[in-house]
This record gives C-alpha cells, sequence and structure tokens, in this order.
C-alpha cells in the first residue's frame, strides 16, 4: 500500500478524501511547519522557472446552521479544478491549516476569528519557501485564500510576481462589517498594507451574483482597473470563463 492511499484511508474518516482525486502528475505533500501540518499536491517539472500555488478559501469552516464545524476541510473543488488543470509546469495546491490534515494546535478559532493570524502566515510561507526558495511565483488565492496571497506579499521575502484572486476577501474588517458578523480579532488584515502591495502586479476577479462577497468590497478597496468582474458569477460558481485566463499567466 502506497503512502498516499494510507493516506487517504485516514482522512475518509476524518474528512472524506475519497472524493479527492488528483491527476497522476500531481503527488501529495504534507510539510510539517513551526506549528501545523500542511496539505499540498503538487507538480513540479521544471524547478528553476515560475510557479504557480493555488491557495485553498476558508473551505468549511461553518455549518449550514451557522455555527463553526469540526471540520474546516473544503466541500467545493473549485480550487482543486483549477490547479489541476494547469498546465504549466509548476502547479501547487496549498490548503490551509486545519484542512485535509490535523495538527496538535488545531482549533475551532484557527478556521473562524484566528484564519488569517500570524502563525497561519508563517505557516504556510514556511511551506511555500520550501518548495520553491528563491523562485519566482504567482499565488492565486480563493476567497480568504486571497488574503493569506496578500499578506503573505507584504510580510514575507517570497519571490512574488503577480497575485491574482477569486471572488477574494480583501479587506475582512469590512467584509464582517457588511455582514454584521463578530470581527476577527485574532487575524492580521491585508487591507492594512496598501501601501506595501501598491506596486505589485494584481488582478482581482469579482463576482456580479456573490453574495458572499459583494463586488462592491473591492471596489471600495482597489483601484476598478485591477478588477474584473464576472457575469453570473457567485461565490462557489459560475468562474469557468476565467480558468483559460489564469491558465495562461
Amino acid at each position: 500500500m502506497n503512502k498516499f492511499f494510507i493516506h487517504c484511508l485516514i482522512l475518509i474518516f476524518l474528512s472524506g478524501c475519497a472524493t479527492i482525486k488528483a491527476p497522476p502528475e500531481f503527488s501529495y505533500i504534507e510539510t510539517p511547519t513551526d506549528n501545523f501540518t500542511i496539505a499540498s499536491w503538487q507538480k513540479i517539472t521544471s524547478p528553476q522557472t515560475t510557479y504557480k500555488i493555488y491557495i485553498e478559501g476558508d473551505g468549511h469552516a461553518f455549518n449550514a446552521r451557522g455555527f463553526p464545524s469540526s471540520d474546516p476541510t473544503p466541500k467545493g473543488e473549485l480550487m482543486r479544478e483549477l490547479a489541476y488543470g494547469d498546465n504549466s509546469p509548476n502547479v501547487i495546491y496549498l490548503a490551509r491549516p486545519c484542512q485535509y490534515i490535523k495538527s496538535p494546535l488545531c482549533s475551532v478559532k484557527y478556521w473562524t476569528t484566528a484564519r488569517f493570524a500570524p502563525e497561519v502566515i508563517n505557516a504556510e510561507y514556511q511551506v511555500i519557501k520550501k518548495i520553491i526558495g528563491n523562485s519566482p511565483v504567482i499565488l492565486i488565492g480563493f476567497s480568504g485564500g486571497a488574503q493569506i496571497a496578500e499578506l503573505l506579499a507584504a510580510t514575507t521575502d517570497l519571490n512574488i510576481t503577480k497575485i491574482i484572486t477569486i471572488a477574494g476577501n480583501l479587506d475582512h474588517a469590512a467584509w464582517t462589517t457588511y455582514h454584521k458578523l463578530p470581527p476577527l480579532s485574532d487575524s492580521l488584515n491585508a487591507a492594512d498594507y496598501l501601501t506595501v502591495l501598491h506596486n505589485l502586479p494584481q488582478i482581482h476577479y469579482i463576482g456580479t451574483d456573490d453574495k458572499v462577497i459583494p463586488p462592491l468590497l473591492a471596489h471600495q478597496l482597489v483601484e476598478d482597473s485591477l478588477i474584473v468582474e464576472v457575469p453570473g458569477a457567485t461565490h462557489h460558481s459560475g468562474w469557468q470563463p476565467i480558468y483559460p485566463l489564469i491558465h495562461a499567466e
């Protein structure tokens, strides 16, 4: 029995790994960091060239009744589909802490109030740095993964050449205010680093029918020239028209 199959048998019980299908060129990797072990699926065929890293969103952070879930592993497949369909030489689908694999430090706060805490950003940084070293990288973040991408750009030494966000939560303070939710009090906020991020190439895809991250939140924060509205896209569906655009980066 190979390592991936054994790991999946364990995750079937924990988080439904039986539904996860990856192309054969992608390898499942678990990377320990200071605080979390992070799951990723990696295809690396030209290590000295640009990497594209797809950062997962907040996942199944809350259940249907609005209470924090016991397991934030995502149920949607948007970011896996995007990553697995990308023919670029170096592609990584990167999970967030406590998704797919639980570390001893994992607790509800890391997919609620502390989802963008310094230790979370550091964990994502350590994984990426171990994979790419000083090579150039494009970060693609979905929903809360957009916060991760921007905070990595603002606070670390990664050689980031571009950020692409999809339905991105670019200012979680504005987002919680809009939805009348409790603030993410244990988290950093990318909106506090706009000056640092100003000169970084970036593009933000937003869905015209997204009720979770409505377009106005992006328009309030970044220049219209950096925003592309995707007609009919909701938070989790209708993004297929932009797949070729992202794959071409």
